[in-house]
């Protein structure tokens, strides 16, 4: 495991010559990464196994929040903490830091990020720190991450962004919140326009899908993709707690957006809050979770609700060996299948909110 003094040096060494890139079975052969903060206080992004077990850990200098895993090679991005001011691409296998990414004057990075299929670019969620204007940053990965361009996500405070299955397209999830640069005062609450917007490579606005009015204070965040092209998406709620809306949508192409409903006490357990999203293995379940409310719940993809389970700070989601793999704030890593949670290990850990599948993992097609 790396060390603060070896991630030091790490940094230090940047614009060495690199040694060959190696495969993520030099990295233990993790199936998900994710970021956390250590018992003593210090931050970390770590492998995961299907077993639970932590395969790699490389020492980050401050929070993370998301990350994105090369196709190929044992090399991770890992963003800061939202709005944040670095990135930092990882060499998982040798536990180093490879580079340090930082986006352009007046912008900052909004946590998430993802690779084209190849590897051969990354796509950055960002935004204009002054007007909230979101931008995808491309990064040409072969020319050592050079910044190669950028283009609108064709709405305000974008969050994840994911590759669709054809490879030729990205999923945005536009938050619709205008922050103050300063403090991240929200600004626009009673104006907010979320959206989910679906761009060509090269920025071409090829749909762009909004909430009915009523819902326009939904920030959507968090988004899943089902290898047939169905998106989940995620919401957070900006307006009263106790109306308390539909948290999770469901979206394909060419068709209004569905939302997902479940009984009133369900939706005001959440407390107005879904900070993960995930297709279970198989693609025949999705589920979303909520740190505020403690709960996951589940349903089926046309939006039947099918269950929930209480867990204590559970956020972190991605498709499991047969199911679903969650993490929690108190180092737990738990598999769930069937409706059924089964706990697989404990680390010394505070895991963040997102749990990163790598390519092999991510739901097939249903």
């Amino acid at each position: 495991m790396t060390t603060r003094r070896a991630f030091l040096a790490s940094l230090a060494a940047i614009g060495a010559a690199a040694a060959p890139p190696l495969s993520w079975a030099a990295a233990g052969s993790p199936t998900h990464l994710a970021a956390a903060r250590d018992i003593d206080g210090r931050f970390a992004l770590y492998g995961i196994e299907a077993g639970g077990a932590v395969t790699f850990r490389v020492d980050l200098p401050a929070r993370g929040h998301a990350g994105a895993a090369h196709p190929d090679r044992a090399e991770a991005i890992v963003f800061a903490r939202r709005p944040g001011r670095f990135a930092l691409v990882l060499d998982c296998a040798r536990g180093r830091v490879l580079q340090r990414l930082a986006p352009p004057p007046g912008r900052h990075f909004n946590g998430h990020g993802t690779f084209a299929a190849d590897g051969a670019l990354l796509f950055t969620s960002e935004q204009v720190s002054e007007t909230s204007e979101g931008r995808v940053g491309v990064w040409d990965v072969a020319a050592g991450y050079r910044r190669a361009g950028e283009f609108s996500t064709h709405g305000i405070g974008p969050h994840e962004l994911c590759l669709m299955p054809d490879g030729a397209t990205l999923v945005v999830a536009n938050g619709g919140i205008a922050t103050d640069p300063a403090d991240r005062r929200k600004l626009n609450i009673d104006s907010m326009r979320p959206n989910l917007a679906y761009l060509g490579l090269t920025g071409r606005l090829e749909e762009r899908v909004e909430l009915d009015d009523a819902l326009h204070r939904n920030s959507i965040r968090h988004l899943a993709v089902r290898g047939d092209g169905l998106v989940a998406f995620a919401m957070q709620w900006q307006g009263a707690p106790e109306e308390a809306p539909p948290l999770l949508g469901l979206h394909r192409r060419g068709a209004p957006p569905l939302l997902a409903e479940p009984p009133l006490p369900e939706l005001l357990a959440m407390r107005g809050y879904a900070g993960s999203v995930a297709f279970a293995a198989g693609g025949e379940e999705v589920a979303i979770t909520s740190p505020r409310g403690g709960r996951l719940q589940r349903f089926a993809p046309d939006g039947t609700f099918l269950g929930a389970l209480a867990r204590a700070d559970i956020c972190g989601l991605a498709a499991g060996a047969s199911g679903l793999l969650a993490t929690d704030g108190l180092g737990g890593v738990i598999a769930i299948a069937g409706g059924k949670a089964r706990p697989l290990a404990r680390h010394g850990a505070a895991w963040d909110n997102h749990l990163v599948p790598l390519p092999a993992c991510r739901p097939p097609r249903a």
